[in-house]
């Protein structure tokens, strides 16, 4: 008797999908919350990129010639280690650029805070956003934000007590907010009068009782000492502030009064979308720990749990949030670990170091190594190529457990479609080879799910040689 079912011993995979695309099939339930829209009159986010691009024109310039000019073996960007443009560095981009030197400097600490240049030791090499300049209008304009979020990098800080400076740094949010909805010129006085509202709240604020014995009025002593920032004038901090402001392009200054520029007054409405975030995140991802949080983003769409990551990352220290992130990926569930390597990209840059600390662990060391390269600046298609074919095939069987484990039947069989090998004996003899803890359950899953019985019965053999240790 002859089976009726076509057998084809070769049992074909089709076409693969990069792996970087495979976790993504978990979360693609719940249907996008609407984006939030800006005012009314704030032109289109490619007119905006096209305002970002001019502004950063000079900066893009530099950026590209280190990026031709400087590396390994070529030459050093900084002569301490600290990003600083080394004056031979400086003369040379000079001399080629046909600019002045402190142009260049000037140019190059842009570049350095729009992310258009990383500083590596003495090394530079070019950031993400340069590679994708002219093709990504998104890349253009967090890259401007950035700059905008390091406004008082950009100026010369004023030499009065960095205490009163840091203070009217943590007031200038609410100046800016108030300059957003006022959406014209604001007269520089009624922002001075706002900005020492904001400064007394937050002296206030931070009042504390002192410790120590109380003694009692009139003994010498009993006193307190006067504090000299409370003493320090903020018309001239707010006059640096403006015109730091003014230097990255979030406003203009003329005539004793302040306008927001488009490009600025898109970017303080989004940082206050960005509040709202954090104030509003549901189901309370915010005060949860690194674990409970991405539980709570599992079920969401990529774009709706990144602003879950931003609301959670914004409410911590970036050094504390990484590793707690990283524990939550040392975990057993395979999903939590995708997505805390999600929340990691979010974090950017400051999570490397704590991202390379991991690449001697064989449970995230395919992860790890998805992330660099993509921080490197690979296109997230083909970051997969970093992979070693185990690595990848490790990773296909992680992704797999978190299907199994969170997903339905349909994903599981759809996730043969991102597996590297061209056939299903292949990618069985190479699982098997790889020794991934949830070997078994993975096939025994996929084997259930799939709809062909001559490759669920393949599968299934290759479980129970797994299980029993055969060949």
């Amino acid at each position: 008797m002859t089976s009726r079912i076509p057998r084809d011993s070769r049992l074909r995979l089709v076409r693969p999908r990069p792996l970087a695309a495979a976790p993504q099939a978990i979360n693609q339930r719940r249907p996008r919350r609407p984006a939030p829209r800006p005012p009314e009159g704030t032109p289109a986010r490619s007119e905006l990129a096209g305002m970002a691009r001019s502004g950063l024109a000079d900066a893009a310039r530099v950026a590209r010639w280190a990026d031709s000019a400087l590396g390994p073996g070529r030459g050093s960007a900084t002569a301490d280690g600290k990003a600083t443009l080394s004056d031979a560095t400086a003369e040379h981009a000079a001399r080629e650029l046909g600019l002045t030197v402190a142009k260049v400097r000037a140019d190059w600490d842009t570049a350095r805070l729009a992310g258009l240049i990383e500083v590596h030791g003495d090394t530079a090499r070019p950031g993400w956003r340069l590679r994708a300049w002219n093709r990504d209008d998104s890349a253009v304009l967090r890259g401007w934000v950035a700059l905008f979020d390091a406004w008082s990098l950009a100026h010369p800080e004023p030499a009065e007590q960095p205490a009163v400076v840091a203070e009217v740094v943590s007031a200038m949010p609410q100046v800016l907010s108030f300059l957003q909805l006022s959406a014209g010129p604001v007269p520089v006085t009624q922002l001075l009068d706002l900005l020492e509202q904001r400064v007394t709240e937050l002296r206030t604020e931070r009042c504390e009782v002192p410790y120590g014995p109380r003694l009692e009025p009139g003994t010498p002593g009993a006193e307190p000492e006067p504090d000299p920032a409370t003493d320090t004038p903020l018309a001239p901090l707010l006059d640096w502030a403006l015109h730091a402001l003014a230097s990255v392009g979030a406003l203009t200054c003329g005539d004793g009064h302040a306008t927001l520029t488009p490009l600025g007054s898109w970017a303080v409405w989004v940082k206050l979308e960005q509040i709202c975030v954090a104030a509003q995140s549901p189901a309370g991802h915010i005060e949860q720990s690194a674990e409970g949080m991405l539980r709570g983003c599992a079920r969401l769409r990529p774009n709706a749990a990144r602003d879950e990551y931003r609301a959670w990352l914004a409410a911590r220290p970036v050094g504390s949030a990484v590793a707690e992130l990283i524990g939550a990926a040392r975990g057993e569930d395979a999903l939590l670990r995708g997505l805390a390597f999600d929340a990691l990209r979010v974090v950017g840059a400051p999570a490397e170091p704590d991202v390379r600390g991991v690449l001697d662990e064989p449970t995230l060391r395919p992860y790890a190594l998805l992330w660099l390269a993509e921080h490197d600046g690979a296109d997230p298609e083909d970051a997969h190529e970093v992979l070693t074919r185990p690595e990848a095939t490790w990773l296909w069987v992680d992704t797999a457990a978190a299907v199994a484990d969170h997903g339905e039947a349909p994903l599981l069989v759809r996730h043969l479609e991102s597996a590297v090998q061209p056939t299903v004996p292949a990618l069985l003899d190479e699982v098997r080879a790889v020794g991934h803890p949830r070997t078994v359950q993975v096939l025994v899953a996929l084997a259930a799910a799939h709809p062909d019985p001559a490759l669920a019965k393949a599968v299934r053999r290759a479980a129970f040689q797994v299980h029993t240790g055969g060949g």
